[in-house]
């Protein structure tokens, strides 16, 4: 694999990282099936895996840890806070009483003494953000954490958490990971073009559009999944915004097998074709989904096959707007009740 720069924080990283959201109890319970997969993603060249400390409460981060022992210098590591992980309501959120105690959390269970890459998983509207950088510095230089980043955040929080870091003298934000792909493209519009202009690495994930662009979804078809009734928004084939992705994945199909690929490949490959993309985040839940991703880091697509998806899919658009990963609160339907 070629290694790519992870924005300006001089470490190099894989075209693929190797997201670990499907291990434990949401997806794959079987730790040492799950410790086989971290292992062939490593010998294949992926020196990136990030995790959440949600992820299966906790269970993903100690099947990383398990992974990575006598492997964990080669591997750039990747967590996050912010989700809920108890009744308690300061059990949350980005405030410096939470992260401060989640990081103590998240190394115990990583078994690792620092973190790589401390990334906040999402806004938090009700916490000031140099509360949040405040902490981060800390941690830093405490050397719990080498780097700090965020995900999924608009683009004028990018702008303002750049600003109080400068103002503040606190370490920046220096990657974002945010949901890309070919049928999630609203962040071409001003993420990526904010985060090239402050040299950020950018983490894509949900390059396969949560499984719309893995070839399970197809006109016709019928598929049995939770993510249906738990998120019919995203995933109720009825609704008019996932008709047009479902319309989308046909020509997609077609795109892909006249050009030899699958669409699969087809997918991360255009994830990675952005020249703000350091690296996208795959998550696979079995070894064979593992293989069916790893030869997408060597494809490059032409400028024809390019010029065909933006017909299919007009740049920085989404089919679907619940796609994009947050809504503001300002937008959300109690908000708008005037």
């Amino acid at each position: 694999m070629d290694y790519a720069p992870l924005g300006r924080t001089g470490v190099r990283v894989s075209p693929l990282t190797l997201g670990a959201m499907n291990f434990g109890s949401w997806a794959n319970t079987d730790h040492d099936d799950g410790v086989r997969i971290i292992h062939r993603a490593l010998d294949a060249g992926i020196n990136v895996i990030d995790t959440a400390d949600v992820y299966s409460a906790g269970e993903s981060e100690e099947i990383v840890g398990k992974a990575l022992a006598g492997r964990r210098d080669d591997v750039v590591l990747a967590t996050k806070a912010h989700m809920p992980m108890g009744e308690s309501p300061n059990m949350a959120g980005n405030s410096r009483r939470w992260l401060v105690r989640e990081v103590e959390n998240s190394l115990r269970r990583l078994n690792t003494d620092h973190i790589d890459l401390y990334q906040i998983h999402r806004p938090d509207p009700d916490c000031d953000i140099d509360e949040t950088l405040g902490a981060l510095t800390d941690l830093v230089r405490d050397g719990k954490i080498r780097y700090a980043g965020c995900s999924t955040f608009p683009a004028h929080e990018i702008v303002e958490a750049h600003w109080v870091a400068e103002r503040r003298g606190r370490e920046r934000f220096v990657t974002e990971q945010p949901p890309y792909s070919i049928l999630a493209r609203g962040i071409e519009a001003d993420v990526l073009p904010v985060t090239r202009s402050y040299g950020m690495g950018v983490l894509p994930w949900s390059p396969l559009a949560g499984g719309w662009l893995s070839g399970k979804y197809r006109k016709g078809a019928k598929v049995e999944s939770p993510r249906m009734d738990r998120l019919p928004d995203r995933y109720d084939p009825d609704r008019p915004q996932n008709a047009a992705k479902l319309e989308a994945v046909e020509q997609l199909v077609r795109l892909a097998e006249d050009n030899g690929l699958t669409l699969v490949e087809l997918a991360l490959a255009f994830v990675l074709e952005h020249p703000a993309v350091s690296s996208a985040i795959i998550g696979p839940r079995t070894m064979e989904q593992l293989e069916s991703q790893l030869s997408a880091a060597d494809i490059r697509l032409s400028t024809e096959v390019l010029d065909r998806i933006d017909e299919i899919v007009p740049p920085g658009s989404n089919l679907n707007p619940a796609d994009a990963g947050w809504t503001p609160p300002a937008l959300q339907a109690a908000a708008r009740r005037r």
